[in-house]
């Protein structure tokens, strides 16, 4: 930790080599090892968790609930969630303004794994043929035509992408009902922001900037093209830094960026300052995927200067309005921890 805050104090200098972990689940949480720290962040996840089994428990009916909160418990955290109500923290604001916004966050991330890790339990084996249907002809008959074997997907590239994956959590479901609990609890992410909008904290436009916030960051503008891009870059053999480095920023950057900007928001932050905290997230993020993502195998030399680089970056966007503010070294944690 003292590299970083030596950064707080007027130094530069953050040289701690980069270690990259040798597996990864999707979206790993940061280690936070310092007592103080992992107190911090663990009674922040302990609060996300305990706000959400108010609303998503076994009830009737057991079909949607059921696996609906399976998957919610089961998936792997991320810790922009908690970010978003650690920044809200930072700006004076208290727990339970963020709660709803970083219950959202969690499950859409929840979503997002759902719909990656749900496909390593297809099998690549040939399907029955698919027919294509037509109306009657002249003769009152509809023919078909054959359109050959229909194929499930392959988890040939995911497991080049994310190895992990295929241990991933179990499959309770199979891939139809986890097909449906992705529109389920999308659905109801959206629910729990438009429960938080409350006339007595004249919070109604913050509370839709948070919802423009969520759904752009894990739409096609980020998270959604993250996927795609990552698909792409299996595919081309996994040289393009660039391309690497773009995917890790629509992967993870995107949903880090967007929780310290939900909490700046519901903080009462500044424009100047909800910006600051949103790039701060997006270099956590960016580093997370590089370290601990898809990234993690790469030519771990040729990305350690980019790594500096961006915890650089981080830093001094934090450094910008929020020295010496309550929480700053719990929050600033994330860039030294991330690469533990």
């Amino acid at each position: 930790m003292a590299r970083v805050f030596s950064y707080l104090n007027g130094s530069t200098s953050l040289s701690t080599p980069l270690m990259c972990s040798s597996s990864s689940s999707f979206y790993r949480p940061m280690a936070v090892k310092m007592g103080q720290n992992q107190s911090y962040w663990a009674s922040i996840e302990t609060d996300i968790e305990a706000h959400l089994k108010k609303f998503i428990s076994i009830r009737p009916p057991e079909s949607v609930f059921e696996p609906m909160h399976y998957l919610t418990f089961a998936t792997p955290k991320s810790t922009a969630p908690a970010l978003c109500i650690a920044v809200c923290e930072l700006l004076g604001g208290d727990r339970a303004q963020a709660m709803a916004a970083a219950s959202a966050i969690h499950l859409m991330h929840v979503v997002s794994y759902t719909y990656q890790h749900m496909q390593t339990a297809m099998k690549p084996e040939p399907g029955p043929a698919i027919r294509l249907e037509f109306g009657p002809n002249a003769d009152g008959i509809a023919p078909s035509k054959p359109l050959g074997p229909a194929r499930k997907n392959s988890n040939k590239n995911l497991s080049l992408i994310e190895p992990e994956l295929e241990k991933g959590i179990e499959h309770k479901f199979g891939p139809n009902i986890e097909l449906q609990m992705r529109d389920a609890i999308t659905s109801f992410a959206i629910e729990l922001l438009t429960k938080a909008l409350s006339p007595a904290r004249n919070n109604t436009d913050k509370i839709m900037r948070v919802i423009v916030e969520v759904t752009r960051s894990f739409g096609s503008r980020g998270l959604l093209e993250g996927h795609y891009r990552e698909i792409e870059w299996s595919r081309s053999g996994n040289q393009d830094e660039e391309v690497l480095e773009y995917m890790c920023k629509k992967k993870e950057g995107e949903i880090y960026a967007c929780g310290a900007a939900c909490g700046a928001i519901l903080g009462d932050g500044s424009d100047e300052e909800v910006e600051n905290l949103r790039n701060y997230g997006l270099y956590v993020g960016i580093i997370q995927g590089i370290t601990k993502g898809v990234g993690r195998n790469y030519n771990k030399k040729r990305m350690e200067k980019r790594v500096e680089e961006l915890r650089v970056l981080a830093m001094k966007e934090l450094n910008t309005n929020f020295k010496g503010k309550k929480l700053m070294r719990q929050i600033a944690s994330l860039v030294e921890e991330s690469l533990s």
